[in-house]
């Protein structure tokens, strides 16, 4: 990067005083376009280890994992090379991660795992690049004590709890603590540096609306190809599981995946559906769906350009059809209730005019859907209703917290004993619910620490909203920091232990954080036209 760039993009972190002004570094010049020669000539070495390397693998073993092996090998090593770029494609590749695991990869770990080969390679290779540039690493600085205190706990449960269970005589064969407990803090806090690398990547206006575009894009793609899935099920081009018997017409199976992603429940006849869209299971394309209803809402309200509001809109109005059709019963009590959240306080703070039109817009669309399957939507709001009465989710979480709450200790079990990720180091114990299982886990201290950390993060990303003038920006960050709100802290399931909320929420966290020194570019340009 050229020093007269550096010298534009002079700014203040996060937290940061008020008479520090840090220089930070311009992620977009790592954004090398595929017609360059610098990015090929990374590429070459790269496939051709690969390609050795999958040689290798198919002499020893099978042909999918030979496959897997030389492009996850490949893969890491263009991640490295090329982090904000492999960034972007995780961002691409996460919603469709489900479809490509049981339809090509026929449900092997590998391919489960394929997203860290985007992710980790180049979260790594961010940090060493700002280490050298002398960058700040932890934003916002307001983060540094609570994150210290989070991951000193954390490791001293690993080392108390996970590594003596390791090595003790009553440890079962084929159970191993001490990597269930690696794995569990990947985890619980894995993707935590997806904030610093989403702020450094984020640089521009542009590169913001790439992003959120993006997302808008993909949502459009995914909730298309849920419907087509609905479609094949109920016409009887996929068969469901209404032919099962006992227990199985009630259980999601990969056995009868339709079309695109993974374990579904399709049994119409005692109004029992749960899809998983593009995703492995219902529970993730819940959560996409949760998610998308905050980024669609605020593109559809502060997007710049009226052909892009009209796409968010639609993309808006196929996540409400798709939440209904899903048949899970959480996205369809919560979505309602987090648009009409959002366009009250982006109404009486922003955009009234915008969300009055869009709110009519999408009531209009949800009145015609009545009329046009009245019986259909009935049906899914009665087994809302129904799921609602049987399992109150306070009632689930407080029963789930008792049972834990009789055996806490101040470090906890050991770090991945309650997390369905590690099972393939032993036994785990199924808790369904996020902070019941971080008290079994790492203990009241871990808990208190952590309650902590998501706390100042809350905070932060509040003031960055309240601190912008620009109703644009104010729009995109009571949007995003509704949607970090309601991660913090909610405990029903446990999204921040999957796809893509692990994802999701992280990202987001970074792109509010760069928030006002996006509308500070935004008003030196309108400052320069004028």
């Amino acid at each position: 990067m050229s020093n007269s760039n550096f010298d534009q993009n002079r700014e203040q972190t996060p937290d940061s005083d008020d008479s520090v002004v840090r220089p930070v570094a311009d992620p977009s010049s790592k954004l090398v376009s595929l017609g360059q020669y610098p990015f090929w000539q990374g590429v070459a070495p790269a496939v051709g280890v690969g390609f050795l390397v999958g040689l290798a693998l198919l002499l020893i073993t099978n042909l999918q994992l030979a496959i897997a092996g030389g492009i996850g090998l490949t893969v890491i090593s263009l991640s490295f090379i090329h982090p904000y770029l492999a960034l972007w494609l995780l961002v691409i590749y996460m919603p469709f991660s489900g479809t490509v695991t049981y339809w090509l990869g026929g449900g092997n770990i590998v391919f489960q795992a394929a997203k860290d080969a985007l992710a980790i390679p180049a979260m790594i290779s961010i940090f060493w690049r700002l280490t050298k540039q002398e960058q700040p690493l932890i934003i916002p600085r307001a983060l540094k004590k609570p994150l210290i205190i989070m991951l000193s706990l954390v490791l001293l449960t690993l080392l108390t709890i996970n590594l003596p269970l390791n090595f003790a005589d009553t440890n079962p064969p084929g159970r191993n603590f001490l990597l269930m407990g690696v794995l569990g803090l990947k985890i619980l806090l894995g993707y935590l540096p997806l904030i610093t690398c989403t702020y450094y990547m984020l640089q521009t206006k542009r590169d913001f609306w790439r992003f959120t575009r993006l997302h808008v894009v993909l949502a459009v793609i995914c909730c298309s190809l849920g419907l087509v899935q609905y479609a094949m099920l109920a016409t009887g081009l996929c068969q469901g599981t209404d032919h099962l018997l006992g227990d199985a017409l009630f259980q999601a199976t990969v056995d009868a995946k339709c079309f695109v992603g993974g374990a579904l429940l399709y049994t119409p006849s005692h109004n029992a559906i749960h899809l998983p869209g593009t995703f492995v299971s219902p529970w993730q394309w819940t959560w996409f769906l949760i998610a998308n209803t905050f980024l669609m809402l605020a593109s559809a309200l502060a997007d710049p350009s009226p052909k892009w509001r009209s796409i968010s809109f639609l993309a808006m109005a196929l996540i409400l059809i798709s939440t209904i059709i899903s048949g899970q019963s959480i996205a369809l009590l919560l979505t309602p209730f987090i648009v009409i959240l959002i366009l009250a306080i982006t109404g009486l703070s922003s955009k009234p005019r915008r969300s009055v039109l869009l709110f009519l817009g999408l009531l209009l669309i949800t009145g015609i859907s009545f009329i046009l399957f009245p019986n259909f939507i009935r049906g899914r709001i009665d087994a809302a209703i129904n799921w609602w009465q049987a399992s109150p989710p306070i009632s689930f979480i407080t029963n789930q917290l008792q049972i834990v709450s009789q055996d806490k200790t101040l470090l906890g079990h050991g770090l991945g004993r309650a997390t369905n990720s590690t099972r393939i180091f032993g036994e785990t114990r199924l808790i369904e619910a996020y902070y019941p299982k971080l008290l079994y886990e790492i203990g009241i201290l871990g808990v208190a620490a952590f309650l902590g950390l998501v706390t100042v993060i809350t905070v932060v990303t509040f003031r960055v909203w309240r601190s912008l003038t620009q109703k644009r920006w104010q729009c995109y960050a009571a949007c995003f920091w509704l949607f970090i709100l309601l991660i913090s802290y909610q405990s029903y399931y446990y999204p921040l232990d999957v796809v893509p909320i692990a994802i999701y929420y992280w990202m987001i966290i970074g792109a509010t954080l760069r928030l006002p020194i996006l509308e500070q570019e935004d008003i030196r340009e309108s400052t320069s036209e004028v």
